[in-house]
């Protein structure tokens, strides 16, 4: 079966998104927007509702980016929902385990089993200078980081047994000989332990990662649990696909580890009806601002560039110093279409370079089915356009295509985020320390 997650963000991943009249700008901290979006998905069978989360507000005058703080938004949504798996990001870098362990180790006791972590490295020198660094650490310092916060979280949440907690009136809380300290000390982190909360119902929360750099695909395929990327088309997703299971395989590890690469829908009765849907929010994009956006993909002040010439030469991706999944779609993109500046920003627009498909439901069911069996996906990150109006056309329309060809549950049929995508719990207390 296929995985699906929604990616929530603002009004829709459409960077003009907010500027329709229909848009839910004015609804953006209200909680009770983001509770009927997972209540939307839900009703969906989706296996999770994902949250990303950024460390500086950037350009506020073009609209909205972060809102709400992702787990406190988390924990009123784990209250509005039932079965449904939540997902927020963690920035290694700036937080510390035993504060993440924490928050999430809450989070699962309070959702009852539902929550995933998707740890990051953050990327920006305007993150980074909200957390008392002049700029960002350079790309090994922050990988070496994560390896060390990621092993430090699990051990913490692996410091208290299963069985710890005795609730004895006449005797003892907790059996004292069930909880332990780890007694920590890398190069990034000094840590004792035990954490305050016993373990989480799910052992270990959901591990999610994004990793597209060498370093960053080498740790999601020793460390993730399930992955998300970016793929322009099959063929790049492929070789994404068959890379990382290759990395897993050569890392002695036998779980599944579902990939899930982004991807933006426009369902329409036909295809004539979703490409006016696309084109409708493509007009609401004024191209200064699409022009800031693409120079913060690839690095470079592209705002006096000709929009009606094709994309000047960009430099190779080894050369490139910044994020490098997306800065590979962009190259790809621009070789496979040759498109002018302003055709590139539009395809951008909407989930900057993720795969887009556009039209009839039993269309989209038709390409997302050969993904699937071509190794190009285990599922996909929904990452709708506008919301709530795409992701109510995709789980309406979409689903009970994908319902009808046995490609996507009807029920759910496990109560944690780890039964919806196929995951054992982790072995018991003692187990993690000893491995290691």
């Amino acid at each position: 079966m296929l995985h699906l997650n929604l990616f929530i963000f603002g009004c829709g991943h459409h960077k003009a998104a907010w500027r329709h009249p229909d848009s839910s700008a004015e609804r953006l901290g209200d909680i009770s927007y983001y509770e009927g979006l997972a209540r939307t998905a839900e009703r969906g069978r989706l296996d999770a509702i994902f949250f990303a989360d950024g460390q500086s507000a950037d350009h506020v005058a073009d609209g909205p980016r972060w809102y709400l703080e992702p787990l406190t938004t988390l924990s009123a949504v784990s209250r509005a929902t039932e079965h449904i798996g939540l997902i927020s990001t963690i920035s290694s870098t700036f937080y510390t385990p035993f504060h993440a362990a924490r928050l999430i180790a809450s989070l699962d006791h309070i959702s009852r089993g539902r929550i995933g972590w998707n740890v990051v490295t953050s990327m920006f020198d305007a993150e980074a200078r909200n957390h008392g660094f002049d700029a960002m650490p350079d790309h090994a310092w922050r990988y070496a980081r994560a390896e060390e916060f990621i092993d430090v979280v699990l051990r913490l949440w692996d410091s208290w047994a299963d069985d710890a907690l005795q609730i004895d009136r006449q005797g003892a809380y907790v059996d004292v000989s069930k909880v332990r300290t780890i007694d920590h000390k890398g190069a990034h982190f000094r840590v004792e332990g035990p954490l305050t909360v016993p373990r989480p119902v799910q052992g270990h929360p959901v591990l999610f990662q994004a990793g597209a750099s060498e370093e960053g695909r080498d740790l999601a395929a020793r460390r993730a649990e399930a992955i998300y990327a970016v793929a322009y088309d099959l063929s790049s997703a492929q070789a994404y696909y068959r890379d990382i299971k290759q990395r897993v395989r050569a890392a002695g590890r036998h779980d599944p580890v579902p990939i899930m690469p982004g991807l933006v829908t426009y369902v329409g009765s036909t295809e004539a009806e979703a490409r006016a849907k696309q084109r409708e929010l493509d007009e609401l994009l004024p191209s200064d601002d699409a022009l800031r956006q693409l120079s913060l993909y690839i690095g470079q002040d592209c705002t006096q560039w000709e929009l009606d010439a094709p994309v000047p030469a960009l430099p190779s991706l080894e050369v490139f110093t910044g994020p490098k999944g997306r800065y590979a779609t962009i190259l790809r993109i621009i070789e496979a279409e040759r498109p002018t500046l302003r055709q590139l920003l539009g395809r951008l627009a909407a989930g900057g370079g993720h795969c887009t498909m556009v039209g009839t439901p039993e269309g989209i069911a038709d390409e997302m089915a050969r993904w699937h069996r071509n190794e190009g996906a285990d599922g996909f990150n929904l990452m709708p356009p506008s919301l709530p109006s795409s992701i109510e056309d995709f789980v309406e329309h979409v689903i009970p295509v994908l319902q009808a060809r046995g490609l996507f549950r009807r029920e759910y049929d496990a109560s944690t985020l780890r039964g919806h995508l196929g995951l054992q719990r982790p072995a018991r207390f003692g187990s993690y320390a000893a491995a290691r």
